[in-house]
C-alpha cells in the first residue's frame, strides 16, 4: 500500500527564473509521494520537457494535463507544430519520460485517503463562460475586445485540424466522457485538468471577460456524475479550496513571479490526499 502523498502543481511557468528556481526547490516528504501537475509548465518544448523530467526523477508517479500554454506554438520554439499535432508530441514526450498524461490508464492511487481513480483530463474550452450580459460566443468575444481583455490563446493556441478551439473542446468532451464513464464505479476520484470544471471559481476574476477563455459549461456536473472527492485545477492563478456540491476543489498554481510574491513565498506542493 501506497505511504506517501498525492500532490499537485501548476501554472509553473519555468520561463521566469523565479519559478525555475521554486521547480528546482519541489521534493517528495515521502518516496512514494505522487505529484500532479495540472498543466502551464511552459511554452516551449524544450522547457516542459526539461522541467517534468525533473520532477520525474524525484516523485514515484508523475501526471500531467496540459495548460494552454504548453498547446501554444511560439516563434522562437524550435518545434512548430500546431493544435493537435503538437498534443501528440507532447504526449508522446510524457510517454517517453514516464509521466502519465489524460491518454494514458487512469491509475489508482492507494495510499491514505484511497484508493481512488486519478484523471488527468484534457477538454479545453468553448466560449460558454461568456461575458457578463452576452448570450452569443460572438457578442461575448466582441465585448473582450472591446474591453481590451483577450486571451493571448487566439493568436497562439491552434486548433489544427479543427475549424476552431470550441470544435476540438467538443471531440475532447466526447472522447473524455466516455472514458470517465468507463471507470470502475465502486471507486470515487480526483479530476484533475488545467481549467475549472465548473464555472464559480472564475467569478472572482478581475476582468469577468477572461471566463470565457476557462473553461465549458458542459463539465458542471462531472465532480457528481464521476464520484470526484477531490478535484485539481489550475489556470486562474488564484490557490484556494472551495467546496461545489459537497466536493472539494483545489487551485493549485504558482502563477507568475509578480502574483505570488504578493502572497509570499509559495506553499507547493499542495496536498490532495490524505484531505
Amino acid at each position: 500500500m501506497t505511504v506517501g502523498r498525492l500532490l499537485a502543481v501548476s501554472d509553473l511557468h519555468v520561463r521566469h527564473p523565479d519559478n525555475q528556481a521554486v521547480v528546482d526547490r519541489l521534493r517528495p516528504t515521502e518516496p512514494d509521494d505522487w505529484l500532479i501537475v495540472a498543466g502551464d509548465v511552459g511554452e516551449r518544448f524544450a522547457d516542459v520537457r526539461a522541467a517534468l523530467a525533473l520532477l520525474r526523477d524525484r516523485f514515484e508517479t508523475v501526471l500531467w494535463a496540459p495548460g494552454n500554454h504548453e498547446l501554444w506554438t511560439v516563434r522562437d520554439d524550435p518545434v512548430q507544430s500546431r493544435g493537435e499535432a503538437r498534443y501528440a508530441e507532447l504526449v508522446q514526450m510524457c510517454r517517453q519520460l514516464g509521466v502519465l498524461t489524460p491518454e494514458d490508464p487512469y491509475p489508482v492511487w492507494t495510499g491514505e485517503g484511497g484508493p481512488v481513480t486519478v484523471a488527468p483530463l484534457f477538454v479545453l474550452y468553448d466560449y460558454t463562460f461568456r461575458a457578463p450580459g452576452t448570450d452569443t460566443k460572438e457578442e461575448s468575444l466582441r465585448r473582450a475586445y472591446d474591453a481590451g481583455v483577450v486571451c493571448t490563446d487566439e493568436w497562439l493556441l491552434y486548433p489544427d485540424p479543427y475549424p476552431g478551439r470550441d470544435a476540438w473542446c467538443a471531440a475532447r468532451l466526447a472522447l473524455t466522457e466516455a472514458r470517465l464513464a468507463a471507470t470502475d464505479p465502486a471507486l470515487p476520484t480526483v479530476l484533475v485538468n488545467h481549467f475549472p470544471l465548473v464555472r464559480d471559481p472564475t467569478r472572482v476574476l478581475r476582468y469577468p471577460e477572461f471566463a470565457q477563455w476557462c473553461g465549458t459549461e458542459r463539465t458542471a456536473d462531472w465532480h457528481v456524475r464521476f464520484r470526484a472527492s477531490v478535484v485539481v485545477y489550475g489556470h486562474l492563478h488564484i490557490p484556494r479550496t472551495t467546496w461545489h456540491d459537497g466536493v472539494r476543489f483545489e487551485e493549485v498554481s504558482l502563477g507568475y513571479p509578480r502574483e505570488w510574491r504578493r502572497r509570499g513565498e509559495p506553499m507547493l506542493p499542495r496536498v490532495v490526499l490524505p484531505a
